[in-house]
């Protein structure tokens, strides 16, 4: 898509806002109903309501017992903090301090606020509010898993879109049939433009309910590093907006990451090393050192790993030319390190389209399971490419072209991992089940 294209898509985006804005009746009357619905029940405490915007949990290092909490609000806080408690008791048992990470990007600043929940007891049902000043929200949900649970996650590809109408459609609704859901993935490539700070209020748009009761789990994409002009950048929003855990790295803190959710250990991979060269080198290099490290450091049951670009090359329809193989960036420098380390499950993105690989292991098809399972996840916004790519020889279930937006579930239990991909209106496209006994 050229320049020109993608700039009448952000002036798109801006006014299906505005004009939205308006119809329900102005900005006043929007925030009007957002205070309602943080309307605390019991503000004994706190005389006043407090209203906060993209409220919002991310994964923690170790899921059972810390948690991180991100917000923003219009104007400077006084004092913010974040009280916990548990689950129906009246009594607050712990108050966190949260940093102000106010900063400025696209021409905007954005007071923003984060608090590092940490001494929380695995398999436990938390509540938490925002307090400020006078001031305090609603009590939300947080729950900590415990090492061997079985659970659920949801998986999002890519959200970039030109409208992001049909993104916030299918994330309510994959929200609303799976509100069991422990936490959920986004694969990278969540905005269409990385500076743009209205993309990033519409991708918040999508997951507003599921973020403030289960944390996410992000994945940089090569857009999250795109400025105004669209030309490369570091991916400064994307850092700000999502504290991850830290990977002890100087020149790439939470670039990449990892975290533990019950019995599974998942290996966060940034891609974007073509993006990022102009400005510093040494991404790959240093992730091959820290994965092996990271994998001795949390010896868990299971190995995932989300990246967002694909390890595969795919033929394009009218590109003769291209030929099908192994992607050179990604493919050749990963997959022998996954079948080294035993990895059981890598899901990539970037493609827009939705590919089930089976097991590969060698760079071949593996009967009998060996190696890890290879899933392209789809896409989650409206950037679409209808019949682009041409069926690889790996490929072995696809979605009928031309194809619409996607999304998927995985279950976890001790000895199997249940991946489906369903489409918005809930039919279900795919399903595989990984065994480990």
């Amino acid at each position: 898509m050229n320049n020109q294209q993608k700039m009448n898509r952000r002036r798109f985006i801006k006014m299906s806002a505005a004009a939205g804005v308006l119809a329900a009746g102005g900005a006043a009357l929007w925030k009007l109903g957002a205070v309602r619905l943080f309307r605390d029940t019991a503000l004994q405490q706190f005389p006043g309501v407090l209203y906060v915007e993209r409220l919002r949990q991310v994964v923690a290092a170790d899921s059972g017992r810390a948690r991180v909490l991100m917000w923003e609000g219009s104007s400077p806080a006084e004092r913010p903090t974040v009280e916990v408690r548990l689950q129906g008791e009246e009594n607050v048992m712990r108050r966190y301090p949260a940093a102000d990470d106010r900063f400025t990007d696209d021409g905007s600043e954005v007071y923003q606020y984060t608090a590092e929940l940490e001494q929380l007891m695995p398999g436990t049902k938390y509540q938490y509010r925002i307090t400020a000043g006078e001031a305090a929200t609603d009590w939300q949900m947080l729950y900590t898993p415990t090492a061997d649970e079985p659970y659920k996650i949801l998986i999002f590809p890519d959200a970039q879109s030109s409208d992001y109408a049909d993104w916030k459609e299918l994330a309510h609704l994959a929200w609303a049939r799976n509100t069991d859901a422990q936490f959920f993935v986004c694969m990278g490539d969540l905005v269409d433009n990385g500076e743009d700070r209205l993309q990033w209020t519409e991708f918040f748009g999508g997951v507003k309910e599921m973020q403030r009761s289960i944390p996410v789990a992000p994945v940089m994409g090569n857009h999250e590093t795109y400025n105004r002009d669209w030309k490369v950048r570091l991916p400064e929003a994307y850092l700000h907006y999502f504290k991850t855990p830290s990977n002890g790295s100087k020149a790439f803190d939470r670039y990449y990451y990892s975290f533990d959710y019950g019995d599974v250990h998942y290996i966060v991979l940034c891609t974007q090393q073509k993006e990022i060269d102009a400005f510093k080198s040494g991404l790959v290099e240093e992730q091959l050192a820290w994965i092996r490290r990271d994998l001795k450091a949390h010896r868990k049951r299971w190995n995932v790993v989300l990246m967002h670009k694909d390890v595969l090359q795919y033929r394009i329809n009218g590109r003769p030319e291209r030929e099908e193989g192994i992607d050179e960036e990604n493919g050749r420098v990963w997959m022998p390190v996954f079948d080294e380390l035993a990895i059981d499950v890598v899901f990539t993105a970037h493609l827009h389209t939705y590919r089930n690989r089976g097991h590969l292991y060698h760079f071949a098809k593996t009967p009998d399971k060996k190696g890890p399972l290879y899933i392209l996840t789809g896409v989650a916004g409206n950037v679409r490419y209808p019949n682009l790519w041409i069926d690889h020889a790996f490929d072995e279930v696809t979605l009928p072209q031309p194809e619409t937006d996607n999304y998927l579930t995985m279950t976890v239990t001790h000895d199997t991992f249940e991946i489906a991909c369903f489409l918005p209106d809930g039919t279900e496209m795919d399903r595989v089940r990984v065994t480990k006994r």
